[in-house]
């Protein structure tokens, strides 16, 4: 009886395996990650609070109290009236000058990054009013508009809209080069050109110079409900420390910098949509690399 061998034809090449399908172990793996990284925002957050509470809990000082007396009041102080009478005005004038700031940062941002007369002409005059601090305007700006919501509003947008207008510049004028030609020999009118090629081209620096000047944003709210106001969070903070309530003080802060995560991770939810295309050809580098 012979045994017989069988020897595979070189010229057939292997069998390739079949891409495996999603299945539970895939998805248990996505939960944990998302898991992990929920840990990862809120252990940092949880350890800090955790370090304050233990640090403060036998603080015998009258301007640090113990946080646990700071939460004891933070309801009554906020949730009783305050949030419509302090808060509400305070985010209408937040949004009303980062409004300001946008439109008016990108409007003048594309113009002088896509002349380089106007840009050349315009630069000394941006660079002094850039080195004048925001704050600085409030006495000035108090004399024309008062202590009202106008005032406040432009003191917002004078400080938000320069991270605005420098980010936008920069992006229209690192725009492809091959890309504005192409557009020229398509022949794409102006205004198609203006939105397909320049804005989007630019959107992610601009969207970078929009999450500079929200910061910017809060911090010259505060400030100029601080100087002259009626209202206001940053009235009520000024308020609280006159008085001698330093826990309502401090419930402030607190509230202040609740209201900036809030309103970063709502910026986030907007900057996803507009960015998609910008992710993707990320991901497409990093996977061609």
């Amino acid at each position: 009886m012979t045994d017989r061998t069988v020897v595979a034809d070189p010229a057939t090449p292997p069998r390739q395996p079949a891409a495996p399908l999603p299945t539970a172990s895939r998805r248990v793996r996505r939960a944990r990650s998302w898991a992990g990284r929920a840990l990862v925002v809120l252990g940092l957050p949880a350890v800090l609070v955790a370090v304050w509470w233990v640090a403060s809990d036998r603080a015998e000082s009258f301007f640090f109290p113990p946080l646990r007396d700071i939460l004891a009041v933070f309801g009554p102080t906020w949730f009783e009236g305050r949030l419509t009478q302090e808060v509400l005005p305070s985010l209408g004038r937040l949004l009303a000058g980062y409004a300001v700031a946008l439109a008016g940062g990108v409007g003048a941002g594309v113009a002088i990054g896509l002349s380089r007369g106007l840009r050349a002409y315009s630069e000394p005059v941006l660079e002094f009013f850039r080195a004048i601090p925001p704050p600085v305007l409030v006495p000035v700006l108090m004399l024309f508009l008062g202590i009202g919501t106008p005032m406040k509003v432009v003191v917002i947008a004078a400080g938000a809209v320069w991270p605005v207008l420098l980010n936008t510049v920069e992006g229209v004028r690192g725009v492809d080069g091959v890309l504005r030609d192409t557009a020229t020999v398509y022949r794409l009118g102006r205004r198609r050109r203006l939105w397909t090629l320049t804005l989007r081209g630019a959107s992610p620096q601009i969207v970078t110079g929009a999450r500079q000047a929200l910061s910017i944003a809060i911090i010259l709210m505060v400030i100029s409900e601080m100087f002259a106001a009626n209202n206001g969070l940053g009235f009520a903070i000024v308020s609280f420390q006159r008085s001698f309530a330093l826990p309502q003080m401090w419930t402030g802060i607190i509230l202040l910098g609740l209201v900036g995560v809030a309103l970063s991770l709502l910026f986030r939810l907007v900057e996803r949509p507009v960015l998609f295309w910008y992710r993707g050809l990320r991901r497409s580098q990093r996977g061609g690399s």
